[in-house]
């Protein structure tokens, strides 16, 4: 459905993204994970038609969206990360002047609008004016304009920033209830975000994908081994040494923590990839007439996985962390928008 081939956006000599290559399958939600500036604010305004790529290409629904702009238009829906708003219009009305700005017919518009208000838990609402909305449900109002005209794909730029954790629940609930009907991009640097609602993940840093996955592949494939943390009384060259005998152990590192009583310590043990050997290490501490106290089996986490990715150097020549504003590039307002 969407098809990104080595796009890159350069803004004079600094390179906002390079050859950022990913797809997204039909149905799909894909989340564009990245920290701030690293470019998935550029790829999705790239991908909606709302600004030229340096090089590559990009297609959605088989169109090319430099050539066929207005034909990937049709075929999008799009929440920038401050929602298009008319603060003065009823949600109705705002979303009636929306479909018919988006070219749905006259005799479509009220089903489309019922359907969009029903999907976003809006009904109740559908006569209040937008300034007076939460801000939860003002995004709620954004992403009802963005399936109003029913596209097959819904490009969403941090549709949570802002919200209290109530109002991201609904709104997770609502993205997942696009899926399958939808093809679905959610750009955020918030990894619970991911997790919760996305089937599969890109990683962004410096404008480069790093890594495209599911979460649970991503976390196997990058970590390679299973972990555990334990609670030992001794010295710890003496558990070093006693763990060290322990066929596929990788690492063993001990554990910075100020709540343990005098003479334990707490070590964290790698284990190759794939192996488990929980027994094996209570077995040679106990041997050794080491006190075990605690053994916990930790799994590698998105969190960890996001952090080796997006810390480690990227070779990308001219990369400025923070990309241009749009205020640099239009003249506008000089917070408006200013995290790309």
């Amino acid at each position: 459905m969407i098809e990104v081939e080595h796009l890159s956006k350069l803004y004079g000599s600094t390179s906002a993204i390079a050859d950022v290559t990913f797809s997204v399958e039909p149905g799909e939600i894909l989340g564009f994970l990245g920290p701030n500036g690293a470019g998935k604010t550029t790829t999705m305004r790239i991908l909606s038609g709302y600004l030229p790529a340096t090089s590559g290409t990009a297609k959605v629904a088989g169109f090319e969206v430099h050539e066929d702009s207005m034909a990937v238009r049709q075929r999008i829906g799009y929440l920038p990360e401050s929602p298009p708003l008319y603060p003065d219009m009823t949600v109705e009305g705002y979303l009636n002047f929306v479909a018919q700005i988006k070219g749905v017919n006259a005799g479509d518009r009220p089903q489309r609008i019922q359907s969009a208000l029903t999907r976003c838990n809006l009904l109740e609402k559908r006569k209040t004016i937008i300034r007076k909305l939460s801000k939860g449900f003002r995004q709620r109002v954004g992403i009802a304009q963005a399936i109003v005209h029913d596209p097959p794909v819904i490009i969403l730029d941090e549709p949570t920033v802002g919200l209290d954790p109530r109002q991201i629940i609904e709104v997770r609930n609502l993205i997942k209830n696009l899926a399958g009907d939808h093809t679905v991009i959610l750009s955020t640097h918030i990894l619970p975000e991911v997790s919760m609602t996305c089937s599969r993940v890109a990683i962004i840093n410096h404008g480069q994908v790093v890594a495209t996955n599911t979460p649970e592949s991503l976390m196997t494939q990058l970590m390679g081994s299973s972990g555990y943390e334990l609670e030992v009384e001794g010295e710890f060259a003496a558990i070093q040494q006693c763990l060290q005998a322990v066929s596929g152990v990788k690492t063993i590192e001990p554990m910075l923590t100020d709540l343990l009583p005098q003479n334990r310590l707490k070590i964290k043990v790698v284990s190759e990839s794939e192996t488990e050997l929980g027994s094996e290490l209570a077995t040679a501490l106990v041997s050794h007439h080491l006190k075990l106290y605690e053994m916990r089996r930790v799994q590698a986490s998105l969190e960890t996985v996001f952090l080796q990715l997006t810390t480690e150097e990227t070779p990308v020549e001219n990369v400025d962390e923070v990309e241009p504003s749009d205020a640099a590039i239009e003249g506008g307002t000089p917070n408006e928008n200013a995290d790309l």
